[in-house]
Formats: C-alpha cells, structure tokens, sequence
C-alpha cells in the first residue's frame, strides 16, 4: 500500500451536517474528492443542492438532505435512518453545524433560558444527538469515524460570551468520552479546532483581518479539508480522542479575548 492510498476513502459515505457553506462545504467536497459518497446535511435546500452538484461532479453519489433542524433530535433520528436507508452503509460522521453569535455581548443576568439553549443546543447536543443517532448504526457495521469540530474558544473562556465557549469545550469532552467508549468497537473520535476562517479567499482580506495572528493571517477555508480527509482516512487509524488546532498558532501564543495579542517574532 502507498502513502497516497491511506488516505483513500472510496467506499465509504459520509454525513456531513451544516455542509452548504464554509467550512462543512469544504470539508464535503475534499472528502468526496479522497473517495467518499457524501450525505449533505442542512437548513437550507440551495446551498445543499449546490454542493451536491460539485460532489456529483466529482463522481461520489450525494444525498442532500435539507430543512433539518439538528437541534431536534426527533429530526435528527429521521435524517440517519434516511441516510442510510438511501445509501447503506455509513462510515463517518462530521458534526460541523453550529451558531456563534447567540447572547454573545449580553452579561450573565442578562442571559435568557433561550439564549443558553440556542448556544448549548446548536453547538453540543446537536454533535451528541447525531452521535447518538449513529453509533449503533457503526456497531452494525464494523465502525467508523465521528469527527466533531470545537473553536479555539473550547480552550478558554470568553468574555461576556458564554454558551459557545462553554458548548464548545463540551464537543471536545464529548470527543474524548466517545472515544475512550468505543475504542475496542473500531469506531474512532477526533475532533478539530479551527482558529479564524471567515467566508472568503481573498489574501488582502485575510492578512488585513490576521495583523495580530502569529501566521500574520487568518485560515484560507481550503485549508480545512485536507485535514478532515486525513482524520477520517485509515492513515489516523490510531488517533482517536485528540483535538487538532488548526489556528495558525493562534492558542500556542496566547491571543486572549481580552485583546492581548503577542507579536509573532520574524
């Protein structure tokens, strides 16, 4: 076997929710690329129909599955018994759909029951209800990969930003809990941290928006993909419980949201 082939994934089918745009598109279309038929997941039908076009060009089939709200774990529960009702056997799930900005700014006393389960909700239980929902499915099958995706804010706290910190630093726990669970059933649990990857590829802008960054920019959203395809690909068959930043060194250096940035050297 060549190195090029442990990161071949043709054969296997992948769920991907929150796929229609950004980082789950990219993510989507780099996994159909190594091989895999893809299961678009999401709220709305044009950017699910979009990028199943490009996975289809590509020659992967390609479910998309739009409406779904993944907060809702009876909806949830629908979408994988269709998916793999409709594609059979499902290897990997990427549990990238999330919301960022909810109560962000508000104080503690100002915080509503709502805005705690609109943060909570469509960043962690989403990730543990499509977990849940599949992993018998990979019982039956011989196993898989769940592959979550956390924010440097699940490495610290955040000022007046609450829930998001707080959900994302569950999806790295619920990382290590699913892994260390089912680690003799052949089902693996990885997890990435994306540092700031807005939804643009013009280099001016990304270096205008990085100025503090120790990369001196910000993330091009290609760049994620080939990390997602290494972590689901037999190539990390012994990784399983680990976050990868992927941050420009964003963590390692300290960048703080009390605004305290370290000038990278050089």
């Amino acid at each position: 076997m060549s190195i090029l082939d442990q990161f071949d994934l043709t054969g296997q089918c992948a769920i991907v929710t929150g796929s229609g745009t950004g980082l789950g598109r990219e993510m989507a279309l780099h996994l159909a690329e190594a091989g895999a038929d893809i299961v678009g997941v999401g709220r709305r039908p044009g950017p699910i129909e979009d990028v199943g076009e490009e996975v289809r060009a590509k020659g992967r089939r390609y479910l998309g599955i739009s409406g779904c709200d993944v907060t809702d774990s009876t909806q949830v529960n629908e979408m994988v018994a269709r998916a793999t009702s409709e594609m059979g056997r499902v290897s990997i799930l990427v549990n990238n759909a999330g919301l960022g900005g909810s109560g962000r700014g508000k104080t503690l006393p100002e915080l509503t029951d709502e805005d705690w389960h609109s943060g909570i909700d469509s960043n962690l239980s989403s990730a543990f209800y499509c977990s849940r929902a599949l992993v018998p499915h990979l019982l039956e099958h011989g196993g898989g990969t769940i592959l979550n995706i956390t924010s440097g804010w699940g490495f610290r706290g955040g000022r007046n930003n609450f829930m998001y910190s707080i959900a994302k630093g569950g999806v790295i726990q619920l990382t290590k809990a699913l892994a260390m669970t089912y680690a003799r059933d052949n089902i693996r649990a990885v997890c990435i941290g994306p540092g700031l990857f807005p939804k643009t590829e013009e280099e001016e802008v990304l270096t205008g928006l990085g100025e503090k960054q120790p990369a001196g920019r910000i993330g091009f959203l290609r760049e994620i993909g080939p990390l997602a395809v290494y972590l689901c690909s037999p190539s990390a068959g012994y990784v399983s419980g680990e976050t990868v930043l992927i941050d420009g060194g964003a963590i390692a250096a300290g960048l703080t949201p009390a605004g305290l940035a370290p000038r990278a050297e050089g």
